[in-house]
């Protein structure tokens, strides 16, 4: 399996590469030269709008079609000369539910362990075992279409997860989830990669992207816009600043006059100045307060978020701003 390195400079192994990946459908390109590299035991996830290529990048990758051109590796496998062995080794979850609702849950699940070749007696064991980790049990007997949408989707990944897969693909797993039923589903993912298991995720949800990923990718109109920690792409988008308020008028203009670069609300006492709210600069910041005995009633950090990030990096109708184009890493 192909390998990265830690920040310490430690190898670890990378369970998902890909180089130049690309692919079109008629005269439409749909990928257009996307390079992924997802270490093993980690969540990455890609973020991106409806068409912007992230069903056929899991579909690719899941060996479900073939790429136009580009090589990509899965689980140290080689897409194109060793598809058997890279599905034997992933499982999948797509935007749609595989559960058959004409079945019960446990039929569900020992039907996959059949698909798998597994021994009866081994099928049954996984069987009851995810079931019950997914909180299912009680529910084993009756028909699937019972199930509400947040118990398909557990069924669903504990069904991805009877042939023990070492990378798993899902692909928007929790839309059309209610809220509570989405915050389990992010605990399942957390849970699989405590195990060392590796996601690649697709959503649209920004604030799962946020909770979830070690790294995240945009992508759009077929090519990776950006990437990095979350913490990172938020520092590539302008729009960070500091809100002080002030108790009285006199020290709110003594502060205006000292941040000539802030921008003044005399009603409201308060001052907003641009700043990326790093730790380094929050310290200067204070301390040209200080050495002015200017002292701040309160103080605010805002700093963008990934929908920021991500309304930035889609807006076709903006300036083609290469700064903010640029891969955080």
């Amino acid at each position: 399996m192909p390998t990265s390195k830690n920040a310490g400079g430690a190898p670890f192994p990378v369970a998902v590469s890909a180089v130049g990946l690309r692919k079109s459908y008629g005269d439409r390109t749909v990928l257009d030269g996307v390079d992924l590299r997802i270490p093993a035991g980690s969540v990455f996830a890609l973020l991106g709008p409806n068409g912007a290529g992230k069903t056929t990048t899991v579909k690719i990758l899941s060996t479900l079609i073939s790429a136009d051109g580009g090589q990509a590796q899965v689980a140290g496998h080689d897409l194109t000369t060793d598809g058997q062995a890279v599905r034997a080794a992933i499982g999948v979850t797509g935007q749609f539910s595989a559960v058959d609702g004409l079945i019960t849950g446990e039929e569900n699940m020992l039907l996959m362990a059949d698909l798998h070749h597994l021994p009866r007696a081994e099928g049954r064991r996984i069987t009851a075992h995810l079931l019950e980790r997914f909180g299912l049990t009680d529910a084993a007997g009756k028909p699937a279409s019972t199930y509400s949408g947040g118990m398909k989707r557990r069924l669903d990944i504990a069904m991805t997860l009877v042939g023990d897969p070492r990378v798993i693909f899902l692909d928007e797993p929790t839309t059309g989830l209610d809220p509570r039923s989405r915050h389990t589903m992010w605990q399942i993912i957390r849970e699989l990669v405590t195990g060392g298991t590796t996601v690649l995720l697709t959503t649209q949800y920004l604030e799962e992207a946020d909770q979830l990923a070690d790294r995240i990718a945009v992508l759009h109109n077929g090519r990776i816009a950006a990437e990095g920690t979350a913490a990172e792409l938020k520092r590539i988008v302008p729009g960070g600043h500091v809100r002080l308020r002030f108790t009285d008028p006199a020290t709110h203009r003594r502060a205006a006059a000292l941040l000539t670069d802030a921008t003044s609300d005399t009603d409201a006492l308060t001052l907003r100045t641009p700043n990326d709210g790093s730790p380094r600069a929050l310290r200067t910041l204070l301390d040209r307060l200080d050495t002015a005995g200017v002292e701040a009633a309160e103080l605010t950090v805002h700093t963008p978020d990934l929908d920021d990030v991500f309304l930035a990096l889609t807006d076709d109708t903006a300036p083609d701003d290469q700064a903010t184009k640029e891969t955080a890493r």
